[in-house]
């Protein structure tokens, strides 16, 4: 996968409207310059052309404007694009006004500015580089004004000109660097911070799920035990009723099940907490989690496949691990129990298991929020499994995305660090 593309300070629709006032402030106050230039300072100019200039950037400003209207959202390239519209204006106005002996000619820095604060590294140096080129070519091409003849004379060029050459194209090379390595760090620490925030809450939600969970296994034992004497009482009442017997000694076994879950949830928890994840090969490892889960879902019609790629992708994993893949095996089944398909794939650094049923899908309005917050795709579900799904493959490296299939029903990616096999 291509490597991804640094993050703006903002959206790259926010940053077009930003740079659409400050286009709107800037001509506006170059038209006022410019009249009070030919009215009171008696510059020659060329009206029309410079008026020109002025009006089409107007314009593009107006049609920017309605652009942001649209829908399509603005990309980086868009945004490049806007820049280099504001270079070449800059450039055509200055052309007929001075060329590189205008006053304002350091103006090209705020386009350069612009650009290393939102942009990626390479449209950054894009702007600056056309700035400099801009610059370079009105230092031998322009309309002469006399009052910034600056006392140079034919095409010998002053030293006054020269520095200011020099000068800009440090300061464009000097903010190009180092604005876009101060927007990078900030970038990359609110992301930091936003993963800590997001890390946090995720733990004090699963600690809460965790003590309301042990709470509740301690406070089931008592009324599971009375289940337990009042059905052995009820089977000695029910001696002569061989039907009612039979539906007495499955309560029973279903509440001797749920006593040995619970035994066995406050037996496991701390060994749990005690043991390393174990190094295993993921066929071998996902094959036994898919057996086992069948088990339980017996209804569930399965298609197993696995990527023709060579070596073994090996896994850590442990007990944790093994029931938050069962729990995303269940929400397929309960979606839709036919034709449930599950794929094992693998790249040099991650295994990826892909599960797809053909269920309604995932709706758009909760599509973001699933495994973030208690929310359930289920009309009945807490939203508790997928969510505890997610922290438990989180803590080992990976990630859960749930996407709509094309086709129908709900596509299930889970991705893995892969390991190195034990010596």
């Amino acid at each position: 996968m291509p490597a991804a593309l640094p993050l703006p300070l903002s959206t790259p629709n926010r940053n077009l409207v930003r740079l659409t006032i400050v286009r709107g402030i800037t001509w506006t106050g170059f038209l006022a310059a410019i009249i009070i230039g030919i009215e009171l300072l008696g510059f020659s100019l060329q009206v029309p052309a410079v008026i020109a200039v002025i009006v089409a950037m107007g314009a593009i400003n107006i049609a920017t404007w309605w652009r942001m209207g649209r829908p399509r959202a603005v990309t980086h390239a868009e945004y490049l694009v806007h820049l280099l519209i504001d270079v070449t204006g800059l450039t055509l106005l200055f052309y007929f006004t001075g060329g590189s002996h205008n006053p304002f000619i350091n103006y090209y820095l705020v386009p350069v500015t612009i650009a290393a604060a939102t942009l990626p590294w390479r449209h950054a140096w894009v702007i600056a580089a056309a700035s400099m080129a801009a610059y370079s070519f009105l230092m031998v091409v322009y309309q002469p004004v006399p009052q910034f003849a600056q006392g140079h004379g034919g095409a010998t060029l002053s030293l006054h000109v020269l520095g200011m050459w020099l000068n800009f194209g440090l300061s464009a090379g000097l903010v190009t660097f180092f604005i876009y390595k101060m927007a990078r760090a900030l970038r990359s620490r609110d992301q930091a911070l936003s993963r800590t925030r997001e890390a946090a809450l995720r733990n004090e939600q699963v600690l809460a799920v965790a003590t309301q969970a042990a709470g509740t296994a301690h406070e089931l034992g008592t009324p599971l035990s009375t289940m337990a004497v009042l059905l052995s009482e009820m089977r000695e009442d029910a001696r002569d009723h061989p039907a009612l017997i039979r539906d007495i000694e499955l309560l029973r076994q279903q509440v001797d099940t749920c006593k040995s879950r619970l035994r066995h949830l406050v037996e496991s928890a701390d060994r749990r907490r005690m043991a390393e994840p174990e190094v295993h090969d993921a066929q071998v490892w996902l094959a036994g989690v898919v057996q086992r889960w069948l088990v339980l879902r017996p209804d569930v019609s399965h298609h197993l496949e696995v990527a023709a790629r060579r070596g073994h992708p090996w896994l850590a994993v442990d007990a944790t691990l093994d029931q938050a893949l069962t729990n995303l095996l269940n929400n397929a089944a309960d979606a839709n129990p036919d034709d449930v398909t599950i794929r094992l794939d693998w790249n040099s650094d991650e295994v990826i298991i892909d599960i797809r049923d053909h269920g309604p899908g995932v709706a758009m309005s909760i599509a973001d929020q699933l495994g973030e917050t208690f929310v359930s795709t289920k009309s009945k579900g807490l939203g508790i499994g997928l969510f505890l799904t997610h922290a438990t493959i989180n803590r080992f490296g990976g990630g859960v995305s749930l996407y709509n299939h094309p086709e129908g029903g709900t596509l299930t990616e889970v991705t893995l660090p892969r390991s190195q096999p034990e010596p």
